[in-house]
């Protein structure tokens, strides 16, 4: 499938089939386009704890966030705990030297001298203020974003849950002091259509993005939009018809009738 299609029809999948497992080969493939995507000095904090959730303990089970979608944890197959490993910036000087070995950075005869003597110091005094949240999390970011994406074209489900208490979940989940929980995605087959309702609403473009100066909307091209949306990258505006009931069947099918649906 091309990526704009991927981008298009990518939704939050709310709803999965909790019988059908997903083969262990296509959450190696989503790992594996995080694992490529861009991270600054290639340091790589991205990291993921995956729960098969019938080979997992109830404890683990219970220890995985769901302030409002609870069912959404009861009913995923997969659930990946993405974190970062704020270590890894101690191994700053190591990954530079890997970017100049394979030619992304630096050119002429005196590079390793420049790398040495300019970049690694530089690096080395910022100390810890590389840990902090910042740019990690912007590249984790494109990791799990290109780890969705890949979901997407696998013909699977994902939805990310947040937490009040991201450094609790970290201690139940049994991670170091120096990781820092990001994000929980829940990962199977979809119970729901993969149109999910229709394209949710979004501020509107000229709100979001500026040209030339912070007082100057980027004008959003009509034609632009309608290219868009032959290319299957906008859909139809939600809720499309139907949507309802198909939520209320989704509630019985899969016994939610007990709790809610947020």
């Amino acid at each position: 499938m091309e990526l704009r299609q991927a981008i298009g029809n990518r939704r939050s999948i709310r709803f999965l089939l909790p019988h059908k497992p997903v083969e262990r080969e296509k959450i190696q493939r989503m790992l594996e386009a995080a694992r490529l995507a861009s991270h600054w000095g290639n340091i790589g904090t991205l990291r993921a704890l995956v729960i098969e959730r019938d080979k997992a303990s109830q404890d683990v089970i219970d220890a995985l966030p769901s302030p409002v979608g609870g069912y959404q944890i009861r009913l995923a197959p997969v659930i990946i705990a993405w974190y970062l490993e704020t270590d890894a910036c101690d191994e700053a000087a190591d990954r530079l030297r890997e970017l100049l070995a394979a030619g992304a950075i630096g050119y002429g005869d005196n590079k390793r001298k420049e790398l040495e003597e300019t970049l690694v110091p530089i690096f080395a005094g910022m100390g810890d203020a590389v840990k902090v949240p910042g740019l990690n999390e912007i590249d984790g970011g494109q990791g799990i974003a290109q780890a969705t994406l890949v979901a997407f074209e696998e013909g699977l489900g994902t939805c990310l849950l947040g937490t009040a208490d991201p450094d609790g979940v970290r201690r139940k989940l049994g991670l170091p002091d120096s990781c820092r929980l990001l994000v929980t995605m829940t990962v199977g087959y979809p119970a729901e259509s993969p149109e999910a309702g229709g394209q949710r609403p979004r501020r509107p473009f000229e709100e979001l993005f500026q040209l030339n100066g912070y007082d100057k909307p980027f004008e959003r091209d009509p034609e632009v939009v309608e290219g868009l949306k032959e290319d299957g990258m906008i859909q139809a505006e939600a809720p499309l018809p139907g949507r309802e009931e198909e939520l209320l069947y989704l509630r019985k099918a899969l016994d939610l009738t007990g709790e809610g649906l947020l």
